[in-house]
């Protein structure tokens, strides 16, 4: 992945959200979302002047799609508003949308939950569930909140200082004694 293009990745089918919120502030939540898909838009300087109506439709089917994604995420209410002016949950579920409407096989989630509360967080649990469910995408979690990631995930993968200590089901991996020690201290203190 490191190698590949930006546009390389996105024609792999892996979109991705960022751990610090990368929003343009001052464009409402609608453009933000349509920014994701770019790529379909490009048209040259001579369609641009003409409109062509292939044109017309190529621009409403992206705004189509990104007014989709985000009702999925219950953001059809703050569509017209500026990024820079909603909460900052709401600011991670744009950025997941304009990573959805990509169209995404695998999304890439990168810490999620950081800096949300303990009601955001279980709304943003039921938001990755819904997306795995409703789209049939893969989703690859990078995060801390381990509830949530327990909560969301078939398979697991724990490391720790970078290198993988357990793998297995939530159940498995919870169990692991090399999880305990890493993350809860030593059983026999886990205990105490």
């Amino acid at each position: 992945l490191l190698r590949l293009a930006p546009h390389q990745v996105l024609e792999a089918g892996i979109a991705r959200t960022f751990q610090n919120v990368e929003l343009f502030r001052t464009m409402s939540v609608l453009d933000n979302v349509m920014v994701a898909q770019s790529h379909r838009l490009r048209v040259g300087v001579l369609e641009e002047m003409l409109r062509p109506p292939w044109v017309e439709r190529k621009e409403r089917r992206a705004r189509e799609q990104a007014l989709e994604a985000l009702a999925m995420l219950g953001l059809e209410g703050v569509a017209q508003m500026p990024a820079g002016a909603l909460p900052f949950a709401v600011q991670k579920k744009v950025e997941i949308a304009r990573a959805l409407v990509a169209r995404p096989r695998l999304l890439l989630l990168d810490e999620p939950a950081s800096g949300l509360n303990h009601e955001e967080l279980m709304a943003l649990g039921e938001t990755i569930r819904s997306i795995c469910k409703q789209m049939g995408v893969t989703v690859l979690l990078v995060e801390h909140h381990m509830n949530l990631v327990m909560s969301v995930s078939d398979h697991v993968v724990v490391l720790n200082f970078g290198r993988k200590i357990a793998e297995g089901s939530p159940e498995e991996v919870a169990r692991n004694p090399a999880v305990i020690e890493a993350y809860l201290g030593e059983q026999d203190d886990a205990a105490a």
